[in-house]
């Protein structure tokens, strides 16, 4: 056995997000035509470069009032996938409440390791602390946000960013398990590698207000990672909520973000009051 009593087969369908959700295809679709129709009909700095990397660029999407605050939102995929093309669907909910919106891209694997990844993130937020206000966000009020893979990424930023607050979803904390299943083929994390970036071995010794999120139809080990994060950061004494959302998957999960009602939209406004 591998992991947690899995083998090697068990634990890949463990951390198979797409396979055991029959409808990301044509949901992926969907959120790409939704996405672009938001980039239309909205202002947006698009491609604004952070870094030299090819993929090192971002889009703000700013608010109607200057001085805003600004939520940072970094796109899952495993490490190996996804794009900010397919997320300015999250801008509506956000949008509706007065922040400014940022969403990041940055270089994935197998053309960039998980050390390349995680200062690219590094990069895009010394960036935008240092230029958001030239496109009418508060510096100090970057509020940070990820989904999946995005959520570790900005985990591993708590410590050294000083942002305003963080909304972690569906995230991955620990990346021992990930060493050892398929993701592992294109990320190629040895055992040092895997401790060092798992946010869960490395908690900040400050942190702002945390809400930790997870689908209720997640797999399990999605759901157990989330918890045990969660767990960790309370026993930190980090002021961390954790959310488990009925009914939705890992993908389904981020209409509560977009929509102004969803329970993450609401969460996050409720960060916002803690500044």
């Amino acid at each position: 056995m591998l992991y947690r009593g899995m083998d090697r087969v068990q634990l890949d369908a463990a951390y198979n997000n797409q396979a055991a959700v029959a409808s990301f295809p044509s949901l992926s679709k969907q959120r790409r035509e939704q996405s672009a129709r938001v980039r239309q009909a909205r202002k947006c700095y698009a491609d604004l470069r952070y870094g030299e990397g090819e993929r090192e660029r971002l889009d703000f999407f700013p608010a109607d009032r200057p001085g805003a605050p600004v939520l940072v939102f970094v796109h899952g995929g495993y490490w190996q996938g996804g794009d900010k093309d397919a997320c300015s669907f999250l801008v509506e909910g956000p949008a509706s409440f007065g922040f400014a919106v940022a969403v990041l891209e940055y270089s994935i694997a197998p053309q960039a390791t998980m050390e390349a990844m995680v200062a690219a993130t590094g990069r895009a937020l010394t960036w935008l602390t240092d230029h958001v206000g030239d496109l009418g966000g508060d510096p100090q009020q970057l509020h940070l946000c990820g989904h999946s893979a995005g959520a570790q990424l900005v985990a591993m930023m708590l410590g050294s960013h000083s942002p305003a607050s963080a909304l972690l979803i569906s995230g991955l904390y620990d990346l021992e398990p990930i060493r050892l299943c398929y993701l592992n083929d294109k990320l190629g994390l040895d055992a040092r590698q895997a401790e060092q970036f798992s946010p869960l071995r490395h908690l900040p010794v400050r942190c702002p207000p945390i809400v930790v999120a997870v689908g209720e139809r997640e797999l399990p080990e999605l759901q157990r990672q989330s918890a045990s994060y969660a767990v960790a950061l309370r026993e930190h004494d980090a002021p961390v909520e954790h959310l488990s959302l009925t009914g939705h998957d890992h993908f389904s999960v981020l209409e509560e973000l977009a929509r102004p009602e969803g329970k993450l939209c609401q969460a996050l406004c409720g960060l916002l009051s803690t500044h």
